[in-house]
């Protein structure tokens, strides 16, 4: 259990009124639970509250693992809309955000889920979290952390290519084991195999290539795609704070009976703030890669969202494949351009490009995933996928 500051000023509505605003807010979180936000007290409007029993409930004599909250109020989440104001001091007001409470968590998480930690000469270890909502790990996170533990194990080199098949579901309530192994050593370039395991069980596996950066021979690219810029687009809240999602024509949702349009989508994506580590940036890039290639892929089908993955359909990323061209800043914008090449037999496949806003190509990738029905007489709690 952690009591912590809310770094983001914090909004109550019932309705459309504004029953409390604050920037001074508590956060409980509770391992597998998601998170309960405390108001101070004289930050809420009582007049609106005071007839309604239960939409505020105040910490009057609190236990004393819980003392620090006394004085403060949490909103029936069934009744009041909670959200945050994703903004930092001097922020260009076009950089500020909205995102509904109770979130995932916050970038600085996922650095820290990234941020591996060495425990042997080629073994490390990733925290993991979970909100209790579906503690499955992303395939694309595992992807990430084998990345940065590449380049702590190679860190005179830069990571060239990575390839991970995802073979079963990993717990996001218990922590990840990498382990390394060292396939070729050269000059220029190093090989190397890893596996991710989960209470000594495989999770996913793959190879990674690392190498040295030379002066062109050669050099050409493919180009951006002509398509909006970050703050032309769509703000979309995928419950991190810390980092801006803006789709391109809103192409991005879960809703099956949303229109139909190619089977692409557009996304631009930036992390407010990252240390300066070059295998953290190229982690964070490798972490989106799994968010939205299946949404590519069913866009083009009538009836058919994301909101029945887990429920009617079984979906999941099998396999990841990227190639890095050029150092990462995940601080600044990318672009992920995500088209679906092909949908059928229960598979689908993507080809995909990441630039910067200068329209320099930084990566590319594909992804293997599957849409299949659940067979007759199962569902979500028998499903056995790569995920």
């Amino acid at each position: 259990m952690r009591i912590e500051e809310c770094p983001y000023p914090a909004r109550a509505w019932r309705g459309d009124v504004l029953i409390a605003e604050s920037g001074a807010c508590l956060s409980l979180e509770e391992e597998g639970e998601p998170a309960v936000l405390y108001f101070p007290a004289g930050d809420v409007r009582t007049r609106h509250v005071g007839d309604e029993p239960g939409l505020l409930t105040t910490v009057t004599e609190p236990p004393a693992r819980l003392g620090r909250l006394r004085g403060y109020g949490t909103f029936d989440p069934d009744r009041v809309r909670v959200e945050l104001v994703d903004e930092r001091p001097g922020d260009d007001p076009r950089d500020v955000t909205v995102k509904q409470f109770p979130t995932w968590g916050d970038a600085s998480h996922l650095v820290d889920m990234l941020d591996v930690r060495r425990e042997g000469d080629r073994r490390f270890v990733a925290v993991t979290r979970s909100d209790g909502r579906r503690p499955v790990v992303e395939g694309s996170q595992m992807l990430g952390q084998a990345i940065v533990a590449a380049c702590r194990l190679v860190p005179e080199r830069r990571v060239v290519s990575a390839h991970m098949l995802f073979l079963r579901g990993a717990d996001a309530r218990r922590p990840l084991e990498i382990e390394l192994e060292e396939r070729s050593t050269g000059r220029t370039f190093a090989s190397l195999r890893a596996d991710v395991l989960q209470g000594g069980r495989g999770v996913a596996s793959g190879t990674l290539l690392l190498g040295t950066v030379a002066p062109d021979v050669i050099a050409h690219q493919a180009q951006p795609p002509g398509v909006a810029g970050p703050y032309e687009s769509e703000p979309y809240d995928m419950a991190v704070t810390g980092r801006d999602i803006r789709v391109v024509d809103g192409a991005y949702t879960n809703d099956p009976g949303a229109p139909v349009g190619p089977p692409v989508i557009d996304a631009w994506v930036r992390f407010r703030q990252v240390p300066p580590d070059p295998a953290l940036h190229a982690g964070l890039l490798a972490q989106f890669t799994g968010h939205m290639s299946i949404a590519a892929a069913m866009r083009p089908h009538a009836g058919v969202g994301q909101d029945q993955a887990h429920r009617t359909l079984s979906t999941g990323i099998n396999a990841i494949n990227i190639s890095f061209h050029r150092e990462v800043r995940a601080d600044r914008w990318m672009l992920y351009h995500h088209r679906s090449t092909f949908a059928g037999e229960g598979m689908t496949h993507a080809e995909c490009r990441v630039h910067d806003e200068d329209g320099e190509l930084l990566a590319s990738f594909t992804v293997e995933a599957m849409v299949r029905p659940f067979p007759q007489g199962t569902g979500p709690v028998d499903e056995r996928t790569a995920l």
